[in-house]
């Protein structure tokens, strides 16, 4: 809780820094006011700030800049969906509170996509939206690669929670969640196929029937659903993040952001699912450093934000 206070915080110092500044090159006052507030939410290993460096690398202040109400969450880095999307459910509650909105927009990055779809489906009442930005929405084969790569209950695996657990712990801590559980392998089960699977059984809003098609814009439960991501894994030779891509990305059967499969990624109606950008990229990393030949992955999210306005969402 005390990182979404601090997100808030940093978002109302950003909202009075840059009234009526303009985003992306474009005078644009009023181009991101939702209705409700959207709440961003990280994924596996992930964090909402520390030391002065956003997960969502300045797109909390470009959706603010233009009229946003904007939320940072922050859930475990590494615990199973259900685990993490209660406590996303506790935050969103808390941000209608302090905020009297009746519901809130989710955007999910990675394993923050089926955080969000569980509070989506469990308590719709307080979801306008869900948007999945390279979820992992149907398994990650490199996921399968990793669990299949230790035995259960061996050395190895024990090693590999123990390496995991000191991580995800460490980065709580750094962001002020440090009293949050950590669960490495309920977490890499839940980004297996099997484990997706199993969760989408019980959580199916906005899935696709078909292996790479559309789920339902706007399912049972009153909730709208999109999805966009990327399939390359190599975008800037600065980046020093893409031969890590690059080589996770080797491990798939069809194209890829270098984590997840882009059929595995669609959810509700798909806006994109082929962006020139890979798993880091779309959510800004490293440090805003993307392709040259793709558009800003903050635009996207300003042009999502607005998409939402219009809709009156």
């Amino acid at each position: 809780m005390k990182g979404i206070v601090l997100s808030m915080l940093f978002t109302l110092t950003s909202l009075s820094a840059f009234a009526g500044s303009t985003a992306s090159g474009t005078s644009t006052t009023g181009y991101t006011q939702t209705k409700y507030p959207i709440v961003l939410v990280h994924g596996l290993f992930g964090f909402d700030r520390i030391a002065g460096i956003d997960y969502f690398h300045a797109i909390p202040q470009a959706l603010s800049r233009s009229g946003a109400k904007v939320f940072v969450a922050q859930v475990s880095a590494t615990n199973s969906s259900e685990k993490r999307g209660e406590q996303l459910l506790r935050q969103v509650r808390w941000v209608k509170a302090v905020t009297g909105a009746k519901k809130v927009n989710l955007i999910g990055h990675s394993h923050g996509s089926p955080t969000a779809r569980y509070v989506a489906s469990v308590a719709p009442q307080h979801v306008a939206s869900v948007a999945s930005v390279g979820g992992v929405n149907k398994g990650s084969e490199f996921a399968d690669v990793v669990r299949g790569a230790f035995s259960p209950g061996s050395n190895g695996e024990a090693l590999a929670v123990t390496a995991a657990r000191t991580l995800s712990g460490f980065i709580s801590l750094l962001s002020g969640g440090g009293g949050l559980p950590q669960d490495p392998l309920a977490s890499l089960y839940s980004l297996t196929t099997k484990g997706s699977l199993a969760f989408n059984e019980k959580y199916p809003e906005g899935v696709p029937r078909s292996r790479c098609g559309e789920g339902s814009y706007r399912a049972s439960n009153g909730v709208y659903y999109y999805s966009w991501s990327g399939t390359s894994t190599v975008t800037n030779i600065f980046d020093m993040t893409d031969p890590a891509m690059f080589t996770t990305g080797l491990f798939f059967s069809e194209a890829n952001d270098g984590l997840v499969g882009r059929c595995a990624t669609h959810l509700g109606k798909v806006i994109r699912s082929n962006y020139r950008m890979n798993h880091l990229d779309v959510v800004n990393q490293l440090f805003g450093l993307h392709s040259w030949f793709e558009t800003d992955p903050v635009t996207v999210y300003r042009q999502h934000a607005n998409r939402l306005k219009r809709q009156g969402l």
